[in-house]
This record gives structure tokens, C-alpha cells and sequence, in this order.
């Protein structure tokens, strides 16, 4: 960032703005990212992106409580004044994130790996120090993660009831939390998060203990924390070596007394460690299910429940595994027992959606549906509401269900926009052919571009020729012309003086 703040230094003479005082370190820096559009792109982000994660870990609601409060001590003694939030996701994967503007999460397989209170304080105090020393948006702004329109479109956009821009708006949202930070923004958070863990009381050395089990951890090449923590928080030895003298000298300065809370820690985890057998059954049911193992996956399932009723994806799993078996009011039931206990999780009203369409009940499957897209838009969901408006004669909104859906590649992405097309090539072919028309030497010839992925056949064009002796009006069409591709056609071979002429697409069919 050096360069970007000489930069700066510049700018008054040469009349631009831009400039900014970085909240941690105090040095001015170059930024296009404000403050506000910060806390309002981690705001828009945070439901989508522990959507995509797992969703929120309820089970254990003292858990849940006790890593907020602990987030809260760590966090108030941050430079930054940001409206700080703390949540454990139900990921098994060691890891832990920071969105611009605040929004922190944990993972409940990261929480297993820690001893104490003190490096769980330094994990969330460390997430802080990305958020409030502006790394997620620094990224935006070095990477170009979000262009012009992007950000206008993430931060000042409303969502429609379609999900088209929360799709865009959480692919953003996945980049920002898998992003890999450099060594300074790094060395950035050790030093400010483990100088605000003494602050907040706690003993710094607990950040030492943590980065050495994490260096370890990495040597053994640790297939878990690779796939999470690692990958955008990578140890080192350096970084070890560095938290160590950052101890020393905060001992030095008089903080001598910080707490480690072990037994806190260990209280609070109690339930979560005693659940452990629970969490592996579940894991071997949904590789059963996968194997197409369905009654395998039902005992283990159930084996999981009986450990840890309070579990909704157990309850949920459990739909899936009737819902595979064609036992679609069975599944209804399982669903409801999970979204009783968690009525957030995009995945449970997604499944009891599907359920309800596989029974025909319509407008309980357009009821999950809409409430699963507006946690997360998925192109199962929006195709689906597409096709139940379209069943139901609202063909203008099943063709907006279509257009969002088929933004994906997904299988039902792709089933989205030959329903789309289906529809809309009527009505609107221009927007999905491009005719152009030109002269050379032999007369008049016309390229047909097929704009969209699915092949078009039948495709007719209205093309108006105004010669010197009149207008010719032909009407050619084309048999099939593949996806994302284009032809050449002659369209006259006359030679006397053309004054101008258009081409307008008609229509066009799909399979």
C-alpha cells in the first residue's frame, strides 16, 4: 500500500479526493470504499455468505451466546467503532471470517480446536482487526473485486423478489470471505488483534499458543484446516516468531495479569464436544445418501438424532433421505420438526419446497421457495417458482423466476433458460439474436449471432432492403444455428444501388 499513500500525499495538488486515515494505523491511505458502504456491503453479505457456509449453528443456544459475549469484550476495545456481530456457523471446517463492516464468523469445527477462552478471543480479535483496519475493502480496491457498478449495485440496490442482484450480490460475498490476505494485512491483525486480547484482559501469550498449534497443524498438512483457515489465513513461522515479541513487550508495558479462561472454555464447549458422535454419524449418513445408500443412511441419521435431537440439519437430513425414497409426506414432517427448531436456514425451506411440488401443492411450494431465495437465490428455487407461474398463467413473472435462474450454469440454470426462451423468444427475440447486414461485392449478406447457450432452431429474420428502384422485403430462416455461435447467409445478389437496409429478428423455438 505504500505506493497508494504517496500517492495520496499528491492528490490535494492535483484536486482529487479519496483520501482516507486508516482507523488502526493511523497512516492515510488511498480508498474509494467508505466507512458506510463498508457497513452496508458486510450488512447485505452476512446472511447470504453464513448461507453459504452452513448457516447459523442453534443447537447449543449458551454456546451461542458465550462466543458473542466473548466477541463483544475483544471487539469493544477495537479503534474502529463498528456495529460489531458474532456468529458460530454449522461448518465442520476449522476456519473463521471477517465481511467488511464488522460481520464476524466461526466456525463450530474451528471452536474444537481451541483451548481456551484467550484464543478464542484472539481468532475473533483478529477477524476484528481485518474488519476495522479496512482489508476486505482494500481488497475491493487493489483487486478491483468490485467494479463501479458492482459496488453502486451491492450497496444502494434493493432486493427484488426475483433474487436476480442478491445472486451477483453473493457471489461478491463468497469472494470477500475466501479471499487469501496478504503477509502485511496478516502481520496487520496479529499485532493490533493480540495487542486489543491484552487490552480486553486477556493473556496475550494465548496468541502465541495459538499460531504455534496452527504452524503445527499446517506441517502435518492438516486436510481440514488446508481446505479452511489456511487457505486465507496462512501460518508461518515468522508470524509466531513476531506474536512472541509483541509479548514481551506488552509484558514490559504492565500487562501481566491477563486470563487465560480454560474452564470457561471447557464449560462452554461441553455440550458441543459431547455432541462430536452426533456430528460423525452424521457425516457418514449424508456419504451414505450419496452412495445411494438410503437405508444405511436412515440408521445413521437416526443414530444421530437419538445423540442430538436438537440438531435441526439432522431433522432435515432426514427429509432428504424420505424425499429420495418417494416418502415426500414423511419428508414434510422432518422438515417441519428442523425449521421449527431453525427457521433461517435457506436449505430446510428449499427441501419442503421440492416436497410440496412433488405433491402438487402448489402454493405451500411457492410459499418455501420465495423464503428459500430470499435467504439465498439458487437457480433450483427461482426455476422452480418460474415454473409455478407458469402453470399458474402469470407468464411475465414466470420469465422474470427464468431470467434469474439462468444467470447460473447449473443444471437447473441451464433447464431455466430453455424455459425462458421458450417463453420470451416470441415476445422478445432481439434480445437473444443479433442480425447484421452488409454489403460486398457479389450483393447483400446477413450474419445471424445466436446470443444465448442453447441451441436455436427455426430462427426467422425480417430483413427490408431499399434499392433505388424500390423496397424488397425478404423474410429468410434459418434451420438451427448452435449456441454461441453465428452464420452467414446471402440475402441478395442484386447489383443496382442499395439506398439502406434493416434486419429485425421474428422469432426462433428450442427443443
Amino acid at each position: 500500500m505504500r505506493s497508494l499513500r504517496l500517492l495520496c500525499m499528491g492528490l490535494p495538488l492535483i484536486g482529487l479526493g479519496g483520501c482516507i486515515t486508516n482507523p488502526i494505523t493511523g497512516e492515510t491511505e488511498l480508498g474509494w470504499v467508505s466507512t458506510e458502504q463498508q457497513i452496508a456491503i458486510g450488512t447485505q453479505q452476512y446472511v447470504p455468505s453464513q448461507q453459504m457456509q452452513g448457516g447459523q449453528f442453534v443447537a447449543d443456544a449458551e454456546l451461542v451466546a458465550y462466543v458473542t459475549q466473548v466477541g463483544n469484550r475483544v471487539s469493544a476495545k477495537s479503534p474502529a467503532r463498528l456495529p460489531y456481530e458474532f456468529v458460530i456457523l454449522n461448518n465442520p471446517v476449522p476456519n473463521a471470517w471477517a465481511l467488511p463492516g464488522g460481520k464476524i464468523a466461526v466456525n463450530r469445527g474451528l471452536l474444537l480446536e481451541m483451548k481456551n477462552e484467550a484464543e478464542l478471543a484472539a481468532v475473533l480479535g483478529h477477524e476484528v482487526i481485518h474488519a476495522a483496519g479496512r482489508h476486505g475493502a482494500e481488497a475491493m480496491e487493489r483487486g478491483m473485486l468490485l467494479q463501479g457498478a458492482m459496488l453502486a449495485a451491492a450497496v444502494g440496490a434493493q432486493t427484488t423478489e426475483y433474487g436476480g442482484m442478491v445472486m451477483q450480490g453473493a457471489m461478491v460475498g463468497a469472494q470477500l470471505i475466501t479471499q487469501r490476505y496478504g503477509r502485511d494485512a496478516e502481520r496487520e491483525a496479529d499485532f493490533y488483534g493480540t495487542r486489543m486480547l491484552a487490552e480486553a484482559g486477556y493473556d496475550p501469550q494465548a496468541a502465541v499458543t495459538l499460531q504455534e498449534t496452527f504452524l503445527r497443524l499446517s506441517g502435518e498438512k492438516q486436510t481440514d484446516f488446508i481446505q479452511g483457515l489456511f487457505a486465507s489465513h496462512p501460518p508461518s513461522a515468522e508470524r509466531v516468531a513476531n506474536n512472541k515479541g509483541l509479548v514481551r513487550t506488552l509484558r514490559s508495558e504492565g500487562y501481566t495479569n491477563g486470563e487465560f479462561g480454560a474452564d470457561r472454555y471447557q464449560a462452554a464447549l461441553r455440550g458441543l464436544r459431547q455432541a462430536e458422535p452426533a456430528y460423525k454419524a452424521f457425516d457418514e449418513a449424508q456419504a451414505a445418501l450419496s452412495a445411494d445408500k438410503p437405508d444405511e443412511a436412515l440408521s445413521k441419521v437416526n443414530e444421530a438424532l437419538r445423540l442430538y435431537p436438537s440438531e435441526p440439519s439432522f431433522h432435515g437430513l432426514r427429509g432428504d433421505i424420505r424425499q429420495t425414497q418417494k416418502r415426500y409426506k414423511d419428508a414434510l414432517t422432518n422438515y417441519d420438526r428442523a425449521i421449527g427448531i431453525q427457521d433461517n436456514l435457506f436449505s430446510l425451506y428449499l427441501s419442503r419446497g421440492l416436497a410440496h411440488v412433488a405433491l402438487a401443492n402448489s402454493d405451500a411450494a411457492k410459499a418455501d421457495l420465495t423464503a428459500s431465495a430470499k435467504l439465498l437465490p439458487t437457480a433450483v428455487a427461482l426455476n422452480e417458482l418460474g415454473k409455478i407461474a407458469e402453470a399458474q398463467g402469470d407468464q411475465a413473472t414466470a420469465i422474470k423466476y427464468y431470467e434469474a435462474a439462468a444467470a447460473s450454469r447449473s443444471e437447473s440454470g441451464q433447464a431455466a433458460l430453455v424455459s425462458l426462451l421458450r417463453l420470451d423468444l416470441a415476445n422478445s427475440p432481439q434480445k437473444y439474436i443479433q442480425a447484421e447486414l452488409a454489403r460486398d461485392a457479389q450483393g447483400v449478406i446477413m450474419r445471424v449471432s445466436n446470443r444465448t447457450s442453447s441451441d436455436l432452431y427455426d430462427v426467422e429474420i425480417q430483413v427490408d432492403l431499399d434499392w433505388a428502384s424500390g423496397i424488397e422485403r425478404v423474410t429468410p430462416r434459418l434451420q438451427q444455428i448452435p449456441a454461441r455461435s453465428s452464420k452467414i447467409i446471402r440475402i441478395s445478389t442484386r447489383s443496382e444501388q442499395l439506398r439502406a437496409f434493416r434486419a429485425q429478428p421474428l422469432g426462433a423455438r428450442v427443443k
